[in-house]
Formats: structure tokens, sequence, C-alpha cells
């Protein structure tokens, strides 16, 4: 299922690349470690991982290809994840600042949903998987979809350790900034309404 050592190599290495680069999902996981720690941090990326399995699948079921000769399907997907993204803004705006209230105590969980959601909701990140997998299958190798859920497998897992890490960085930014939770809680909800703007309108 998987190419050969060489284009296996350029294949990891492109994907490591893509993952370091600052994006949507990276920002959302250092979000979720600023308003709930470490951990939470983790989870969102985990969850943005489940996120790119998904989209991984439709690549594979050329439902990916669909959406993209469709534009008014594609329009509301992107529309929902951003009114998603609105509505996480908002309740990171008007979380309670104190220790015990929501906005430092997201179940992992939840976070994993969180995650998952803004992954899937965003449609970008399936053309983006149409375009970049399908360029290291083969057809002389076997079928092209079974390789596509394989390579796919491998972006994801290099994707979770990547932006897992910047979401840990956030969680530590938390605490370097415990004693200013409701800035926390500000600095979450610009950056999820950021993320629905350019969502909505790029």
């Amino acid at each position: 299922m998987l190419p050969d050592a060489a284009t296996l190599v350029s294949f990891l290495g492109a994907g490591l690349v893509l993952n370091l680069t600052p994006g949507a999902d990276v920002m959302f996981a250092m979000a979720s470690g600023a308003r709930g720690g470490v951990r939470a941090g983790v989870a969102a990326a985990f969850g943005v991982s489940l996120g790119c399995l998904f989209h991984v699948a439709l690549t594979a079921a050329g439902v990916a290809a669909l959406l993209r000769a469709t534009p008014a399907a594609f329009d509301a997907l992107r529309y929902a994840g951003a009114a998603y993204l609105v509505v996480l803004a908002v309740r990171a705006w008007r979380a309670d600042p104190s220790p015990t209230g929501d906005g430092g105590a997201a179940t992992l969980g939840r976070a994993v949903l969180r995650g998952a959601l803004t992954n899937v909701l965003n449609p970008k990140v399936a053309l983006f998987i149409l375009a970049f997998l399908p360029q290291f299958a083969d057809p002389a190798r076997g079928p092209v979809w079974t390789q596509l859920l394989a390579l796919g497998g491998l972006f994801a897992a290099t994707g979770f350790a990547v932006t897992g890490l910047y979401g840990a960085a956030g969680g530590a930014l938390r605490s370097w900034l415990a004693s200013r939770a409701r800035l926390l809680n500000r600095i979450s909800a610009a950056v999820f309404a950021g993320l629905a703007a350019r969502l909505a309108f790029a």
C-alpha cells in the first residue's frame, strides 16, 4: 500500500514541512491549550487528526472531488465551519475566568470533538488532501484508494505529533499567564473569530 522508499521519504518530508507551518489547525490547538492547559491542547490536536482522517476517507472515496466540482456545497460547508468557530469565540469570550469556570475546565473529550469538528467543517482541508495525496500514489502498485488511506494515515499521524506540540506549547503559555485567565479567554476568542473570518472570506 505504501510507495517505494524514496517516494515515502519525499512524502514524509513534505508532510512534515506542511505541518510545521502554522495554519488554522495549529492556531486552534494552541488556543485550546491556552484555555484548557497542555492536555487540552494535545487533545484538540488529536481531534484535528481525526478530522484529517475523515477528509482522507472522503478523498479515497472520491467525494472530495465532487465537493470541488460543486461550489454551492463547498460554500455551505465553509460557512458552517465559520459559524461553528464563531460559536466557540463567543463561548470563550463569555467564559468564567475563575479557576473553576468553563474557561479552563473543558473536558478532554470536548477538546477532541471541537478539534475534529473544526477540521471536518473546513472544506479547504479536503481539497488540500485531494491535491496532495494522489501525487504520491502509483496505480502500478495496486488500488489507489488503499494507497491514499495508508498515506493519509501517515500524514495524520505526523500532523498529530507536530500539532500536539503546538497545543502543548499553548498550554504552557496558559500556565505562564495563569493569573490572567480573562486575558486568555479573550485571546482564545480572538483566535477563533480570526479563524472564522479566514474560513468565511478567504
